[in-house]
């Protein structure tokens, strides 16, 4: 039996090498996953331990048999513990529901452990093997029912909300757990719980940690941000030559190198950050070259900055305001034949900031905006098009979710009295002077 138990132990090291020496993005995710490998290996150790002396109760000394066990279980309910909690966070990203069971699943493992520290420990031993025994081992296999409860039914009651590659991962490994604790409570003596953990373990790494898929995403969200850089709406610069071209037509004045001028700083700003992030400051002045241009195209088009003057220097994704306001004009003031205000704000919330491009335009049709929220609160999900009103947005609210963090991102909500407002929200993050 102790054979297997180095030999998961073994494939469970060589998955922990490629993993930790992977390049991957440090999210919560992730970082739960490197504290249940470290976890597991222990676990796996002192499950080969305790195999070895629980079957040599006249050799080993009581003593030290207990503190191995006690060890040995009590690292089997943080594992399950951390599964939980990795399935846990899996949901909240795939669905943007907070966690509520975090403190109940934290309280039980607590009392878990302190019955396994300090719970008497009985052995008990019979020609096919011999095991421990007792209220101590009560204690841990209902905590990992608890657990195991617990994860499905986060699984079930978020089943429609869930990727199907990550819902087969969850119910992968609950059926493997579930299997495995069901014929170790049938054959004590087959002590195979090191094998369900393993395997647990593996239906997590071979479907979402590996390095591999890590790295594919990584690849695409680095794709995406390079489109929506590079992404200029062409019609925006066909209209905009145009408008020029009739201008000058009509009258040689000041007003077409004026036009030109906004235009060439537009593009200027545009494409010489080649950084991920930028200075507020820096995002606005790119901002404010776009709307000197369509207030010279349409002057009934009135812009308004209200900007908090301590927010200059916070750290934004880089192109993230131009397309929104540009949707608010082609979505919103289009339609009541570009007039009307747009007011761009941003103000500290907390530890962070949240910015919001408001505009008297036509609103959202009914319903609209409903499915422009569950879009972009289902962004994972949304593959990544050429083509399409929504890209824009939909790229912006990739880019702050990967560069800010999947508690930060853009929404919308409807005026009191007309028109629409995006809402950004995003981290107070300074430039390092």
């Amino acid at each position: 039996m102790i054979r297997m138990e180095i030999a998961l132990f073994l494939v469970l090291a060589m998955v922990a090498f490629i993993y930790f020496t992977s390049e991957k993005k440090l999210t919560k995710l992730h970082r739960t996953f490197s504290v249940l490998l470290v976890t597991v290996l222990i676990y796996m150790a002192f499950d080969g331990i305790t195999i070895y002396t629980v079957n040599h109760l006249d050799t080993v000394p009581l003593l030290l048999n207990n503190i191995f066990h006690r060890i040995f279980m009590g690292s089997m309910a943080f594992v399950v513990f951390l599964f939980y909690r990795y399935i846990a966070i899996l949901v909240e990203e795939e669905t943007g529901k907070p966690r509520k069971l975090d403190k109940a699943a934290l309280v039980v493992l607590v009392m878990s452990e302190i019955g396994e520290l300090f719970l008497p420990i009985y052995y008990t031993q019979t020609e096919q093997g011999n095991y421990s025994d007792g209220i101590y081992t009560y204690v841990l296999y209902a905590s990992v029912v608890f657990y195991l409860a617990l994860c499905t039914g986060l699984l079930f009651g978020n089943w429609k909300k869930i990727d199907r590659k990550k819902k087969s991962a969850i119910g992968a490994a609950l059926i493997v757990e579930l299997t495995i604790c069901a014929l170790q409570a049938m054959h004590h003596t087959w002590l195979i719980s090191g094998m369900g953990i393993t395997l647990m373990t593996m239906s997590f790494y071979l479907t979402l940690e590996n390095p591999d898929i890590i790295r594919a995403e990584l690849t695409e969200q680095k794709m995406s941000m390079l489109y929506l850089k590079s992404q200029v709406n062409p019609h925006f610069l066909y209209n905009t030559l145009d408008t020029i071209r009739i201008q000058a037509q009509l009258n040689q004045d000041n007003k077409v190198a004026e036009l030109l001028m906004h235009l060439s700083d537009f593009f200027r700003m545009s494409i010489k950050v080649k950084r991920q992030m930028v200075e507020l400051d820096d995002e606005l002045d790119l901002l404010e070259a776009y709307m000197d241009l369509m207030c010279c195209r349409y002057p009934s088009i009135h812009c308004e900055y209200d900007i908090d003057p301590d927010l200059g220097g916070m750290q934004v994704p880089n192109f993230i305001l131009q397309p929104l306001v540009e949707n608010s004009l082609l979505h919103g003031l289009k339609n009541k034949g570009y007039k009307g205000d747009v007011v761009i704000s941003a103000r500290k919330e907390g530890e962070d900031v949240q910015i919001t491009i408001r505009d008297t335009g036509s609103g959202f049709a009914p319903g609209k905006m409903e499915q422009v929220n569950e879009m972009l609160a289902n962004y994972a999900k949304q593959k990544t098009s050429l083509e399409g009103n929504s890209i824009g947005i939909l790229n912006v609210q990739k880019r702050i979710k990967l560069l800010c963090g999947r508690k930060y991102g853009l929404w919308y909500s409807k005026n009191e009295g007309e028109g629409a407002t995006a809402h950004l929200l995003l981290p107070l993050k300074e430039t390092e002077k």
